[in-house]
């Protein structure tokens, strides 16, 4: 009983890890009328850090040992938390459409599938159909929430920022820190990703308006987003191909759309619901053993 209880588990992580990280967006639209973007992330990450520091301690987890290590999880952690998150928050913030932000972040699967070869990861024709099923289906989600109309050419290129940063970042994570632990490796890569984004931060000159739904979202990207959703990243990327992890990624959009839409009454058109099973489709196929 044991055995199929994990098996199940196992089984469920990737659904999981996809609400938890669509969750993320909503978060988002919830806290950025109260807070700068970066400076919002660094009490995020600064939180996390003093969560996981004295829980690692108490269960001496284990450290890396060498400083060689530590620089790799560093860099992933940089790239991962710092690059993508503040891209895609001060895209957002800069006024870029929540959708082209999910629009352009979500070419991440196919930069994956493209750079797999410098991790020894090849993509083969049914896959490759998989991912360009899945970007055509998140482009469907998003298209009536696309303005191209005044676009922020700095959002864009924040955006871009976001999806080179996250690639990099999963690429980086699988090469040289799948095998790190949860508890020691949060609380280096976190500390790395506070220091990228402290001058940014510092440079910022809106000021935190403390409100409930500051508290909340902050709480909740603390403990849902960055213990919880990216343990579980970090498990499915140790467990599976970068390539297949990442076509996860398509699901994001047609899963804030269904949350947008009970939380915000956000529509839903027949486009956009037509794009969550075209999207659902492609990784089924990029997964498929």
């Amino acid at each position: 009983m044991s055995g199929a209880r994990a098996s199940v588990g196992l089984r469920a992580m990737p659904a999981l890890f996809v609400i938890l990280w669509s969750s993320g967006f909503i978060i988002a639209k919830l806290a950025l009328p109260f807070s700068p973007p970066v400076t919002f992330l660094l009490l995020r990450f600064g939180l996390v850090v003093a969560v996981m520091l004295p829980f690692a301690l108490l269960f001496r987890a284990p450290w890396p040992k060498s400083p060689r290590e530590t620089l790799h999880l560093a860099v992933a952690g940089a790239l991962l938390h710092g690059g993508y998150l503040s891209g895609v928050f001060c895209a957002i913030d800069r006024g870029l459409g929540a959708g082209l932000t999910a629009l352009i972040v979500g070419m991440q699967p196919i930069l994956t599938g493209l750079a797999g070869r410098l991790i020894g990861e090849r993509v083969n024709a049914r896959q490759w159909t998989g991912l360009l099923l899945g970007f055509g289906g998140v482009a469907l989600v998003v298209a009536d929430r696309v303005q191209l109309t005044g676009l922020d050419a700095v959002g864009v290129e924040l955006a871009v920022l976001a999806l080179a940063s996250m690639t990099a970042g999963t690429l980086y994570q699988k090469r040289f820190g799948a095998g790190m632990d949860l508890r020691t490796g949060s609380v280096i890569q976190f500390v790395a990703a506070s220091l990228v984004i402290l001058p940014f931060a510092l440079a910022e000159s809106r000021e935190v308006q403390w409100s409930g739904e500051l508290m909340f979202a902050l709480g909740w990207s603390v403990v849902v987003m960055s213990l919880l959703a990216i343990s579980l990243l970090y498990l499915l990327i140790r467990r599976g191909a970068a390539t297949k992890v990442s076509s996860l990624f398509y699901l994001t959009p047609p899963t804030t759309a269904v949350m947008a839409y009970f939380i915000f009454a956000e529509t839903l058109s027949v486009a956009a619901l037509l794009g969550m099973l075209v999207a659902v489709a492609g990784v089924a196929l990029v997964a498929r053993r």
